[in-house]
């Protein structure tokens, strides 16, 4: 149960459908989620957190290369896969998740992209993140990092957050203490007169923030940014110098 007696997420929706045309050329040949970060997949680094955090249900949304990433997912059973294939249209953050919602149930859901890689800090992020959810006021939960403190980050953050954890967008000209981890918790209605096709999941935060509903959750630990070969080589320093 969460901090507010809501059930914790049993349902995850993973990010996996992207081009991965900065991580050239170790997407010349696999799909980015397959692309390796000190020995194991990134796809599989997000899942191992899914399962830890009591999720049966992983979606996935496939595209480029997607024979290969649905063949390595086939085995396995914690969290159970379920792929929602896009090889014919690929439908940006919005739209892929827009398409998997029957698979996703009518619960909130754990939301995370595929790359996206933490080190946790004194209690593992998604069940902090279970803890704070609260559908009275949220309609999202985003886990955000301490912009200048987040390995191979090197943009301008995404958000400001108040002192009761609701989000702005960064104002133009700004730097914004917070940047989207690519992790957090949704609730369907969300998608609640979401547009047809594909379309940015950005799209819907900010029809959030309007409403006061979209929310932050700080990191405790270290974010990792790995969209290119060279975040890729920061992240396994950043692996190797925390490991015990």
């Amino acid at each position: 149960m969460t901090g507010t007696g809501q059930p914790t997420p049993q349902a995850a929706m993973v990010l996996a459908a992207g081009l991965g045309t900065r991580m050239r050329p170790l997407t010349n040949d696999r799909p980015k989620p397959l692309v390796k970060v000190a020995g194991h997949a990134l796809i599989d680094r997000v899942l191992d957190r899914l399962a830890d955090a009591g999720v049966k249900r992983a979606v996935v949304n496939t595209h480029y290369l997607a024979g290969m990433l649905t063949e390595h997912l086939a085995s396995r059973t914690c969290p159970k896969v379920v792929i929602s294939d896009e090889t014919e249209q690929l439908l940006d953050t919005g739209g892929g998740i827009a398409k998997a919602l029957p698979l996703l149930g009518a619960a909130p859901f754990y939301l995370s992209n595929a790359d996206t890689i933490w080190i946790e800090g004194a209690a593992p992020l998604l069940d902090r993140l279970a803890g704070s959810w609260d559908p009275t006021r949220m309609d999202a939960l985003l886990a955000l990092a301490p912009t200048p403190e987040s390995v191979g980050y090197f943009g301008y953050g995404d958000f400001d957050m108040d002192g009761e954890g609701r989000i702005t967008r960064r104002q133009e000209g700004q730097v914004a203490p917070f940047v989207y981890t690519g992790t957090g918790i949704v609730a369907p209605d969300l998608f609640c007169s979401a547009p047809h096709g594909a379309f940015s999941l950005n799209l819907l935060f900010d029809r959030a923030i309007e409403h006061g509903r979209l929310f932050g959750l700080r990191l405790e630990g270290l974010w990792m940014h790995v969209g290119t070969p060279a975040g890729v080589e920061a992240a396994e320093k950043a692996i190797a110098t925390s490991a015990p």
